[in-house]
């Protein structure tokens, strides 16, 4: 396969590397495996406070804060490594760690732990401070909810003692216990490495080495096994109560068009407070788990009257959006505000829908997305290659989705 020539460092933005975008400074928060104590959260509410007071949700389960002022760039890190939100300078940028939420209770493994070890491991090889920002690890409890995201190095859980080591979507056939899982992941980024320095290439990504999968599996001495061949349907994910088997009652609200405003925050903040936890996912949601029922209704509730999004055929359930105009400078249409008026009501579409201010297409997610890209002339709608509308205005776009996003 050919991979177009990258750059030797991509421009991914940091909490200590700050993105300067036309409406302000973007700093990108890293949460590895997407789990926050309420300290942690109130750590992003404050650092949300440096800028414009709301933040983005990413596809990685990461967080962003725009509209930073020059100099912001101090106070930022300091509250951000205060609430242990910033545990190395060299590796902030590579700490890309995204976990299943686990929402429903029934993981086969403790993704949370797992994720913790990795998370300190790769901290701690200084080598690794080398890996591109765009270097993806994943770890499943066995749902295969997140395997298939486009981890370079993902973790499966095939059994409560057993977790599978995939490489770019392919069974490496190594296996490992949960407390050896993130010495192999480690062993399987420093492969990577060695081999991208034995190709001479430039490579963000595992997939985009030739024969990547294979040749780090014979570095590991592993027999591959062929591609991964569980994965999760291309759905949206679920918003509102979610039963768990102790009991308890897990909330999840989305974010709209994957941006939560400065009310939205602090709501969650109180809510994590409750809860004792906050995940975050790759698909713009958070997660409140072990509520008890009483609980959980009131925080739905509550959460529903702020404008997240807790029920499931709310119209803006799955659609999430870049930056736009005019936040960022590259943009040919104010998205967000486009996608708004497009979504007038429920459509019933199971797939998730992205709309692009251009061709770099910032955060679309993984896997079958409706895609809606702004273009010099109108929108275009596509799905799997093929443009259901051209050239389309923002009535024509919303009926253009309907169709599209019931294509499962």
């Amino acid at each position: 396969m050919l991979h177009r020539a990258r750059p030797e460092r991509d421009a991914c933005p940091g909490a200590l590397r700050v993105h300067e975008a036309a409406d302000g400074g973007l700093a990108r928060i890293r949460v590895p495996g997407g789990v926050l104590a309420p300290p942690q959260v109130r750590a992003i509410a404050a650092a949300a406070a440096l800028g414009d007071g709301g933040a983005e949700l990413t596809s990685r389960a990461n967080v962003q804060v725009r509209g930073l002022p020059a100099g912001a760039e101090e106070e930022l890190a300091a509250g951000l490594r205060t609430a242990g939100l910033l545990p190395s300078a060299t590796h902030e940028r590579v700490r890309n760690i995204i976990g299943s939420p686990s929402a429903g209770g029934r993981e086969l493994v403790d993704v949370r732990a797992v994720a913790r070890e990795l998370d300190a491991a790769l901290c701690a090889t200084p080598s690794l401070a080398d890996l591109p920002g765009r270097f993806l690890f994943a770890v499943d409890d066995g749902s295969a909810d997140v395997i298939s995201l486009g981890a370079d190095v993902g973790l499966l859980a095939q059994r409560a003692d057993t977790l599978a080591l995939v490489l770019a979507g392919v069974d490496s056939g190594v296996r490992s216990a949960p407390d050896q899982a993130a010495g192999v992941a480690i062993a399987a980024a420093e492969a990577f490495l060695a081999e991208k320095a034995a190709q001479g290439r430039s490579a963000w990504r595992l997939a985009e080495l030739d024969d990547g999968a294979r040749r780090v599996a014979d570095r590991l001495g592993a027999d591959p096994a062929g591609p991964l061949s569980s994965t999760k349907p291309a759905t949206h994910a679920q918003v509102g109560g979610v039963a768990r088997p102790d009991g308890t009652v897990a909330v999840v609200a989305g974010a709209p068009l994957g941006r939560l405003s400065r009310d939205q925050l602090d709501i969650i903040t109180a809510a994590s407070d409750a809860a004792g936890e906050l995940r975050l996912t790759p698909w713009r949601t958070v997660v409140l788990p072990g509520l008890r029922p009483d609980e959980a209704d009131r925080w739905l509730s509550d959460l529903g009257a702020h404008g997240l999004l807790v029920d499931p055929s709310s119209a803006g359930a799955g659609v999430t959006t870049c930056a736009g105009r005019p936040g960022c400078a590259k943009a040919r249409a104010d998205v967000r505000d486009d996608a708004r008026r497009a979504l007038r009501a429920p459509d019933g579409g199971a797939l998730p829908v992205h709309w692009s201010g251009c061709e770099r297409r910032c955060g679309r997610p993984q896997g079958r997305v409706v895609e809606v890209l702004a273009t010099g002339a109108g929108y275009e709608v596509g799905l799997d290659g093929e443009t259901r509308a051209s050239g389309a205005d923002v009535d024509q776009v919303s009926a253009a989705l309907v169709a599209a996003r019931r294509t499962v």
